[in-house]
């Protein structure tokens, strides 16, 4: 295709930088992502790498100044014609395999989208697998639609007191300083839509997330019709308590729907991402009835449009309302329905007639969905195990819930380093062919790659994570006036193995494993030879205390034992910092109480960057795990009593660290290379990172689910 921007004037790449700045595309695209820095970078640094804030901060007669540096401009055009190339290939896997769905989308239905730092709306692993989702759906042109929430406040800030213990807070976010567009109507005005909650009309307008070629949707409350307590709905992430849960998860199934129908946009499938959305099938429902159909026609006309996926392989985990909280946040909106209360309360029971069962969305996706599935091989079978109920003449094997195996995208989570370094070995863009099992495989040809690279390329990787933990550390000073001089060089090392932990601080995943053979894990620490050092990061549930007290036992181990300058916890866990920490460990720890991880996806975005596993063999690391590409702790089984679990999992874990991970590690020839720790990551870059991709998984869902069959 030929360039579009290259003798393009000075205010045409002006607009197209602005243009650009509201597409998210740039959060994958590091040549963007360098632009938009070398035009501020402090901005860029303090402003959570925005391009929006950045322009903000840049004025425009700043820019067109800036742009008549050829050298600038030149990569700025580059830039903008990769950006308007990739809008406008019409050669995609979706126009070629799924033209039915350019007509009729997919319409992808989540409570939380991870897409950046900058776009704070996501608080965990769920966010996360959603934004990767589209954003490789947009990858292969697919047609598809996402709706979710604009969170005025998004998901909390962390702090740490003096007592280690984390508090919260929250940053108020202007969406003009945001990746994120208005949706208007033809007058120029925003679009506006109502849903019934509790006594009022609640009104909602929406915010649109360029995602590459699709968008995401964003319903948001905080408009002037609405009393403050339903402006304050989508204030939060998960806020509040059970009410403001239901009144959100109604305001996203139904509204989404209503939303939908607003624009124009029809969509062939409606893809429930967890149960949170589960309120649509009742929207659809009402349209079906409303326009004639019996209750049977139009439910079994619901559950053709709909799939649904759940992640949650803890009966705790699943949404339960009681009747009064229906009754409360619901009773006008179920008046709508011919049928009945009582025959639409059915839908979210196992046991339809039973009053005292509780209303889940789970139950009410799955009663409404024409295939489901879980996220892993294994969560297919816990699921399968734990709504048998809901089919009870079949046999547990034969419960309709299959799986798909989570995956990532990979250019989301490379920093520059990673992304020059492959890009060396391409004659175009590596993330083009990220999902090319061929181009991988050449990585176990040491012709391709040298070892002699592939050591370097970790040292440099493994050197920013430390100096960005230096940075991120409070510096102690030795001595007074001008002699005075930092300690901040002694905190980690870097030649030594560096272990990595980060994610959400649920007691299951049991953060503090590694620690319980605490002397132990000392000695290895502190072994002048073969050292060994972590880095923990993340947050727990504001309302979750055993999770936090987690956080403070690893705080005060990094600042009050042994470990001191062995152990590190980066406060304020976003995603920025786990690009950070994927990128520059060596091993990536996992230690959840298997079967309690639905599929995990951390340790999946470590494969680019050459970082090795560690992990139970639980979720998607069971099936990714050959004995050559990483480390198993454990057999892929596990004792039922959760107190002889933990014992023998630590007693697992330290073993594997102490007699196969830090040999492999320290083991060096002549020339100083660990020759096969080098092949172990050739082997894990290999066969894990086209594999457990978005792009694979997008594939899968389109080929079992999306499609008409």
């Amino acid at each position: 295709m030929k360039p579009v921007n290259g003798h393009a004037p000075i205010p045409a790449l002006a607009a197209g930088l602005n243009r650009l700045a509201r597409n998210l595309w740039w959060s994958w695209h590091p040549p963007a992502q360098e632009l938009f820095k070398a035009l501020s970078p402090r901005a860029w640094e303090y402003l959570s790498h925005n391009p929006v804030a950045v322009l903000h901060e840049v004025t425009p007669s700043e820019l067109r100044a800036r742009l008549l540096d050829p050298v600038l401009a030149a990569k700025a055009r580059t830039v903008l014609d990769d950006f308007e190339a990739y809008l406008a290939d019409e050669q995609t896997w979706g126009r070629e395999h799924a033209p039915e769905l350019l007509e009729r989308p997919v319409a992808y239905f989540s409570a939380e989208f991870g897409f950046h730092e900058s776009l704070p709306i996501g608080a965990g692993g769920l966010g996360i697998l959603s934004a990767d989702h589209a954003k490789s759906a947009s990858d292969l042109g697919l047609g598809f639609v996402g709706v979710g929430l604009f969170y005025r406040e998004g998901y909390f800030i962390q702090s740490v007191d003096a007592q280690n213990w984390q508090t919260e807070l929250y940053a108020p976010l202007q969406p003009r300083d945001l990746p994120l567009e208005p949706v208007l109507n033809d007058r120029g005005e925003p679009v506006l839509e109502t849903v019934p909650i509790a006594a009022a009309q609640v009104k909602f307008r929406a915010w649109r997330a360029n995602v590459g070629r699709i968008a995401v949707y964003l319903l948001d409350t905080d408009v002037p019709e609405n009393e403050p307590i339903y402006r304050d709905l989508t204030r939060r992430v998960y806020g509040g308590d059970s009410t403001t849960r239901i009144m959100q998860e109604l305001l996203l199934g139904i509204g989404g729907v209503r939303l939908l129908r607003a624009l124009g946009i029809d969509p062939s499938v409606f893809h429930m991402n967890e149960g949170h959305a589960a309120f649509l099938t009742l929207e659809l429902l009402r349209e079906k009835t409303a326009a004639g159909l019996s209750f049977e026609l139009a439910w079994g006309e619901v559950r053709l449009a709909c799939v649904f996926t759940t992640h949650t392989p803890v009966e705790a985990g699943h949404d339960r309302f009681n009747e009064g909280l229906i009754e409360y946040a619901a009773s006008r909106y179920l008046k709508s329905f011919p049928a009945g209360r009582e025959k639409i309360l059915g839908l979210g029971r196992v046991r339809p007639n039973d009053e005292s069962e509780l209303f889940c969305m789970t139950v009410l996706a799955l009663k409404g969905s024409r295939a489901a599935n879980g996220v892993s091989e294994l969560h297919g079978r816990v699921s399968r195990a734990m709504w048998c109920g809901l089919w009870p003449d079949k046999p547990e094997a034969e419960v309709p819930i299959g799986y798909i195996t989570n995956g990532v995208h990979a250019p989301s989570w490379v920093n520059g380093t990673t992304y020059r370094f492959w890009l060396r070995k391409t004659n175009g863009d590596w993330a083009a062919r990220v999902e090319d099992p061929d181009f991988w495989a050449r990585v176990e040809d040491p012709g391709f790659v040298s070892d002699e690279e592939l050591w370097a390329f970790r040292y440099e990787l493994r050197r920013k994570l430390i100096e960005y933990c230096r940075k991120r550390q409070p510096v102690q000073s030795c001595g007074a006036g001008q002699g005075a001089f930092s300690v901040s060089g002694a905190l980690l090392n870097p030649d030594a193995l560096t272990v990595g932990f980060a994610r959400r601080f649920a007691t299951y995943k049991r953060a503090p494993l590694v620690f319980r053979n605490f002397e132990a894990v000392v000695a290895l620490a502190k072994d002048s030879e073969r050292p060994v050092q972590f880095v923990f990061a993340g947050k727990a549930h504001p309302r979750d205390d055993e999770g936090k007290k987690l956080i403070q036992k690893i705080i005060h181990l990094s600042e009050h034992t042994a470990l001191k300058d062995s152990l590190v916890f980066i406060e304020n866990y976003d995603i920025q910092v786990a690009r950070r920490m994927v990128s520059g460990c060596d091993v990536w720890l996992n230690t959840p109480r298997r079967p309690l991880e639905a599929s995990g996806t951390s340790g999946q975005k470590c494969g680019v960057h050459g970082c090795l596993n560690l992990s139970i063999m639980d979720g998607w690391w069971r099936e990714a795990y050959d004995g050559t590409n990483g480390f198993a702790i454990g057999p892929d089984a596990h004792p039922a009593n959760v107190e002889e679990q933990d014992r023998v999992d630590a007693e697992n874990l330290y073993r594997v660290l102490a007699e196969e991970v830090v040999p492999a590690f320290y083991e060096r020839d002549a020339s100083g290379l660990p020759r096969r720790w080098i092949k172990m990551i050739r082997r894990a870059v290999a066969g894990l990172v086209p594999c457990y991709h978005t792009g694979r998984m997008v594939k899968e869902y389109t080929e079992k689910y999306y499609l008409p069959r």
